[in-house]
């Protein structure tokens, strides 16, 4: 089993025929219809001859999305360690899995400092955090599931992947968007041939206003000194998707992009320094922390100890903004990330590729188009389209046609999540680092892309990508 037998549930499950290899290559005749893509098999069951056990190094959303395998497999995947400076969530996933109290560790330096307790780690710790405990982990013989992006600088990129290699583990890095059903499929149409000869892409990724103002204003990541730059931050999955689709390695790079309205000289005359504070603009402010997090109920994941849902939960939300940086106006953070960015990228095969990142959107969901000879395909990360120049007609995947819903839904990333981690324990199980769609040293090249990105934009030049 491998990464695509998780796509017949999106709508494919009528498929019954099976084509050529050198079709399925881009050579031959290329088919003409959907259904004739042999798109694997729909199983998110690993396939494994023994079960994989985990530590996991940050207990938060990251670390309990991988971690969720464990629980839906249990015979595949075995969470044995947990590593969290924050209390609550050491307890609340250790719980969950029944570790054993001393495999509970405080820091992610003492879980390492007790040896190799396991087959493999997930690092799901901030972006900053990220270097010394994966350097440390393969010099213990762990393999690793490692959060994006690998490292803030590109020489600890680099220093990571040559370790990797020198040791002959396998380092999985979550470009989830790969393992997604929506990107496996949109790939193998493009690999197909369907549409001709690949020639551009576009590629959109809105963020959506209150995402922004939640995790690259007030959040996490709203320092790029502190953590890494948006580009990456965000984008290293556009970045890598847009490689993986092109099949070639990028050549140069262009950007553009600033940090043009979360600035101090637009807080609002009589704004103060908390939304809770008595704002006279709260109500008609589309960026207040009361309406994001207690109006809208989005991102609460990040308050803990949090009542269930009701007038109790909102006021205890509501005592976290008034200190956190959660409660904080947009116009008064030492935020420095860029609120629109773009990139245009020439390949090694002539491709042309033009990336844009957005912060003002009302809606999610990447945008694609891609450009081919023979065709082209339209697509919104839930459906896509492939139209033929010859006969004007055009055909649709949907993610509405999914057949078993419960396999993936409420998990994130369209299915990704679970996909990977099905490809993470079917790789280290059988020792075959095969079984993932990319391996280090691919992962390392699309975050260069994104240094060399950054280059570009604060240098204004055109930069060659090594």
């Amino acid at each position: 089993m491998d990464r695509l037998q998780f796509i017949k549930i999106m709508g494919m499950s009528v498929i019954g025929a099976t084509i050529a290899p050198k079709i399925l290559a881009g050579t031959g005749v290329r088919p003409d219809k959907l259904d004739q893509l042999d798109l694997g098999n729909r199983n998110l069951e690993a396939d494994t001859p023994k079960q994989v056990k985990i530590v996991v190094l940050g207990a938060g959303q990251r670390g309990e999305a991988y971690a969720s395998y464990a629980a839906m497999y249990p015979e595949a995947m075995k969470i044995v360690g947990v590593a969290d400076i924050n209390p609550v969530r050491l307890k609340k996933m250790a719980d969950e899995h029944g570790v054993d109290e001393k495999y509970r560790f405080g820091d992610w330096s003492e879980a390492l400092a007790a040896g190799k307790i396991a087959d493999a780690v997930i690092i799901s710790l901030p972006d900053d955090v990220h270097y010394e405990p994966c350097m440390k982990a393969l010099e213990l013989g762990y393999h690793i599931l490692l959060e994006k992006p690998v490292a803030p600088t590109r020489r600890e990129c680099e220093d990571i992947r040559d370790l990797a290699n020198r040791k002959g583990t396998i380092v999985a890095v979550c470009h989830v968007l790969r393992y997604a059903p929506y990107f496996v499929a949109l790939k193998k149409v493009v690999d197909s041939g369907m549409i001709g000869k690949l020639m551009s892409i576009q590629h959109l990724e809105p963020i959506r206003y209150e995402h922004m103002a939640h995790s690259y204003v007030r959040g996490n990541w709203h320092n790029s000194k502190k953590t890494t730059p948006i580009i990456l931050a965000k984008s290293c999955h556009d970045l890598d998707i847009i490689r993986w689709l092109v099949g070639s390695p990028c050549r140069s790079i262009s950007a553009y992009g600033s940090l043009s309205f979360f600035t101090h000289e637009n807080r609002p005359e009589g704004a103060p320094a908390r939304c809770t504070d008595n704002c006279p603009h709260e109500a008609t402010c589309p960026y207040s922390a009361i309406d994001i997090y207690t109006r809208k109920h989005k991102h609460t994941y990040v308050f803990d100890n949090l009542p269930p849902k009701g007038p109790e939960q909102d006021r205890a939300i509501m005592e976290q903004l008034k200190v956190t940086d959660y409660g904080r106006c947009v116009f008064d953070m030492d935020n420095d990330q860029c609120d629109h960015y773009v990139a245009s990228m020439e390949f090694d095969n002539g491709v042309t590729a033009a990336f844009s990142m957005e912060a003002f959107t009302l809606k999610g969901g990447r945008r694609t188009r891609i450009m081919g000879t023979l065709g082209m395909i339209e697509g919104d990360m839930e459906q896509f389209t492939v139209s033929d120049f010859r006969t004007g007609k055009a055909q649709q995947w949907s993610a509405k046609d999914i057949v078993e819903v419960a396999a993936y839904a409420g998990h994130g990333h369209g299915g990704g999540d679970l996909c990977l981690a099905r490809d993470f324990v079917n790789a280290v199980g059988n020792n075959d680092p095969e079984r993932l769609t990319s391996s280090i040293d691919v992962s390392t090249e699309s975050h260069v892309m994104g240094f060399c990105a950054e280059e570009s934009r604060l240098g204004n030049k055109k930069v060659k990508v090594s």
